[in-house]
């Protein structure tokens, strides 16, 4: 993720995008026939916690642990089944949302990032990520770390050698030119290059040793075409484990057009350049997931990040999103089947947070739902329907202005007629029976989210 903690980046083009065929030279997936048959990573879209809102580049041992016992007790229970460890485990020197210009990350003797030992205790002696990831499966959950697209500069500077490679050193596959523009640990890797996907296939079968279930790949997915060798080649890398790692692909925004590529390779990728509490990146959301929609279905969630509530940032504040606005987030996110990955420091979960992430009804619209669609109604109003899993349709409404007002959909337009019976699923509570002309005065920035059925 990007240094800074309140980049918008740029907003989609408004309205449904259909998917294109591949195009600017990259080839259709050429694994697609394999990955078929193999198991569906992420048949629903993932639920979990990850600890860059909280903690930025600075948890630790002690606190990874306390948080993950944390969310099993409170979260698990209702589907929050990764954790996950974002960027910089390997930088004994972490410290903020900033990172050193020139870091001395944890390395081994093949260029591999390794925890670093005064933050991860029980990583020294070549464990790495072992002994935690035990204790998290211990808790019934999966365990996820961050991963920086690349390899690391401070290999390429000692030029180490490639496990698996007759002689292949870092400085043989490394792309000098290609750099993050945020971060300075790595350096791109050149896929042209004798022993490029070695280093992969090496980086991934030391994960998948400490079993790890789930790596967010970052400076991924922008530019994409410059960096779809190397998502190729982490997907390629994590078949070859023969473990079901689950690839999450960051920072946005992921191009639309290339929504076959980067579903061929990945199950989650970000739609949107780092989310926090600010209003007018939620709004901008609304358009993104708009775009992607066509293009979400098992195995494949368009990413609207993490969910930015409770304490953040170190501890500093709590959201700046009001509880209206907080209630919208998760309608969307739920209707759109945006994955739901928490970013809130757990050791400070509230009653009014644990509420908002824990509506049994409300996940099940996230989770089990189909034919998710928008619907384009009145400016300053949102329309999203989806079909029930248990029968019926999901209707959420939202009011994206600065004024409390009004927002409306005919229901006729999903093939109903008569009287609907009518659930406010926030409010957990039957309304009873109600016309076609479903109606709502909603505050600014709010949004309500319904079950109708046939009466």
């Amino acid at each position: 993720m990007p240094h800074t903690i309140a980049r918008t980046g740029e907003i989609g083009r408004r309205g449904l995008l259909k998917g294109a065929a591949l195009v600017g030279g990259l080839a259709a997936a050429p694994h697609a026939t394999a990955a078929a048959k193999a198991p569906l990573l992420a048949p629903t879209p993932p639920m979990g916690w990850n600890s860059w809102n909280s903690f930025a580049t600075t948890i630790t041992e002690a606190q990874a642990l306390e948080t993950a016992a944390i969310q099993a007790r409170e979260l698990l229970p209702f589907g929050y089944d990764v954790f996950t460890i974002d960027i910089q485990w390997y930088e004994p020197e972490a410290s903020s949302y900033t990172y050193n210009a020139k870091p001395v990350p944890t390395l081994d003797g093949h260029g591999r990032l390794l925890p670093a030992p005064n933050r991860f205790p029980s990583a020294a002696s070549g464990k790495g990520f072992a002994p935690i990831a035990a204790k998290v499966h211990a808790l019934g959950m999966k365990f996820g770390v961050h991963l920086m697209r690349g390899i690391p500069r401070l290999a390429v500077e000692r030029n180490l050698p490639v496990l698996g490679t007759n002689g292949i050193r870092a400085a043989d596959i490394a792309d000098t030119a290609s750099i993050c523009p945020w971060n300075p640990d790595m350096y791109g890797v050149d896929m042209r290059k004798p022993g490029a996907q070695a280093y992969y296939d090496s980086v991934f079968a030391l994960l998948a040793s400490w079993g790890v279930d789930f790596v967010k790949m970052d400076d991924m997915s922008r530019p994409y075409d410059a960096h779809a060798p190397e998502i190729e080649a982490a997907a390629k890398a994590i078949r070859a484990t023969g473990r079901p790692i689950l690839l999450s692909l960051s920072p946005g925004e992921t191009p639309v057009p290339r929504a076959a590529h980067v579903a061929a390779h990945a199950q989650m990728w970000r739609i949107s350049d780092d989310f926090w509490d600010d209003w007018k990146m939620l709004e901008a959301q609304f358009t993104r997931l708009e775009n992607w929609s066509p293009h979400t279905r098992p195995g494949a969630w368009p990413d609207a990040d993490m969910l930015p509530l409770g304490r953040l940032a170190l501890g500093q504040r709590d959201t700046k999103f009001t509880p209206d606005e907080q209630r919208t987030l998760m309608t969307l996110w739920s209707i759109a089947r945006s994955p739901l990955i928490m970013g809130g420091d757990l050791r400070h979960l509230d009653a009014p947070t644990r509420a908002l992430l824990t509506n049994r009804e409300v996940l099940a619209v996230n989770q089990a739902s189909s034919d998710n669609r928008p619907w384009f109604v009145a400016d300053d109003r949102r329309v999203w329907t989806a079909r029930a899993a248990t029968g019926g349709h999901y209707v959420a409404l939202f009011n994206t202005g600065d004024k409390p007002g009004e927002a409306a959909f005919d229901l006729r337009l999903l093939g109903l007629s008569g009287r609907v019976r009518v659930r406010n699923l926030w409010e957990g509570k039957d309304e009873g029976l109600g016309p076609l002309s479903f109606v709502r005065t909603l505050p600014p920035h709010g949004s309500v989210l319904y079950r109708v059925l046939p009466a």
